[in-house]
């Protein structure tokens, strides 16, 4: 589904798709959970770097990614270094991410490197998606009406599409259901309608 999704975005002219693949609090689950969904993952990143180049789709991750194998850090490092020599749609994965996590983890670096003057311009340039526009649209499929801790700070402004449908079934049909209702919101960032 996210190959399917990813591409899909590139082709219609999306710079941008970040999915959760892991939270922080995920860890809590059963060890054998947390086993199958880290070999999948590992077998996930062999066949992305088998086609990012051919797919134009960059990927990178946001996150902690010290807790994780060695064999995953090391395929995680082989697709940040394909993704530096392309230029498609950027998909960001937060693994081993925690909205919250990532903005303890940004003011402690503040604090870190002697930073006096804390701003919102300063915490942003030190979470784990600096640089990255923060959303226009988040969308929560599994018919769960809550964040669970996913993009905290970023999401500010963000539209929100709530939908039943499970991530193993998402398509690209449902992907257009929610741009569609995106387009039909009034965004005003805390202004008045013009």
């Amino acid at each position: 589904t996210f190959r399917t999704i990813a591409t899909y975005c590139r082709e219609i002219g999306l710079d941008y798709l970040t999915v959760y693949a892991f939270s922080t609090e995920n860890w809590k689950r059963p060890p054998e959970e947390v086993e199958a969904i880290m070999d999948l993952l590992a077998r996930y990143l062999q066949e992305a770097i088998e086609t990012m180049a051919r797919d134009n789709v960059r990927l990178k991750f946001l996150g902690d990614m010290t807790p994780l194998r060695p064999d995953l850090r090391a395929l995680i490092d082989e697709t940040n270094r394909i993704s530096a020599g392309l230029d498609g749609c950027q998909a960001n994965i937060c693994l081993n991410y925690g909205g919250r996590d990532e903005i303890v983890h940004a003011v402690s670096e503040l604090v870190r490197l002697g930073e006096t003057d804390i701003n919102e311009d300063t915490i942003a340039a030190h979470l784990y998606t600096a640089g990255i526009p923060d959303p226009d649209l988040i969308i929560r499929p599994s018919g769960e009406l809550r964040l669970s801790n996913f993009l905290l700070w970023q999401c500010a402004y963000s539209e929100f599409y709530f939908t039943n449908v499970l991530w193993p079934d998402f398509s690209k049909e449902e992907l257009h259901r929610a741009i569609a209702a995106y387009q039909q919101r009034d965004r005003r960032y805390g202004g008045v309608k013009k």
